[in-house]
């Protein structure tokens, strides 16, 4: 069945695997993505001082996932899902040069990898309009994959808090695992709301992101 999705055309598939398999595949770090180059800005504030061991990293993260990010990412999804175009409204929310190629860099290689992989048309998108639309193509379950991406998106921050910190990878573990409510929980909440309740307010984070591309030195590309 074919559905238009934003500025993508693209045909619904009657899956044959495990939708949650095939979402597990979506969301692995094996993913071609390169999720592993960002930091969203927490580079900055390691070097800075201001998060220096597991416990703020997880009070970051809580931030970035319930009033950042990670809810207008969750509401941009859902909304892409249901067949709205949203990429513009996508690359506005983003607070900074580098966070624009960010989500727009994963969105265009997510994009490009599904493409080649299930053979449905993918227009270039910021990363969660992209994933929503993948959503309406593959017929896969709503609130699993924003279940997944959240916890996705936790953990590859996570992963890099681990190198800048640093922290072993059990500290990191523990605050993957200590975050997992929280992504079950706005997943059900972003189901129920709309795009009026959009919006972040996430200040420390936003300005970690502008301040990134001045660092002397740096490992990630946000």
């Amino acid at each position: 069945m074919d559905r238009t999705t934003g500025t993508a055309t693209v045909t619904t598939i009657r899956m044959t695997t495990d939708a949650l398999l095939v979402l597990h595949q979506l969301f692995s770090p094996a993913f071609p993505v390169g999720s592993f180059a960002y930091s969203h800005g927490l580079e900055t504030l390691v070097q800075e001082g201001q998060v220096t061991s597991a416990a703020q990293l997880q009070d970051w993260l809580e931030v970035v996932l319930e009033q950042g990010a990670g809810w207008s990412d969750a509401l941009l999804l859902v909304a892409a899902a249901r067949g709205e175009d949203v990429a513009d409204l996508a690359i506005a929310l983003a607070p900074s040069a580098e966070r624009r190629l960010e989500t727009g860099k994963q969105g265009e290689a997510f994009a490009k990898a599904v493409s080649a992989l299930w053979q449905i048309e993918l227009a270039p998108a910021p990363y969660p309009v992209v994933v929503g639309q993948v959503v309406a193509a593959l017929d896969l379950p709503l609130e699993d994959t924003l279940r997944l991406y959240l916890h996705a998106l936790a953990a590859n921050l996570a992963a890099a808090g681990m190198r800048l910190v640093p922290l072993g990878q059990t500290e990191g573990q523990a605050v993957i695992r200590a975050l997992a409510p929280l992504c079950s929980d706005l997943a059900r909440r972003a189901l129920a709301a709309d795009l009026t309740r959009i919006g972040t307010f996430s200040p420390l984070a936003d300005i970690a992101s502008q301040r990134h591309e001045a660092l002397y030195s740096r490992i990630f590309r946000s």
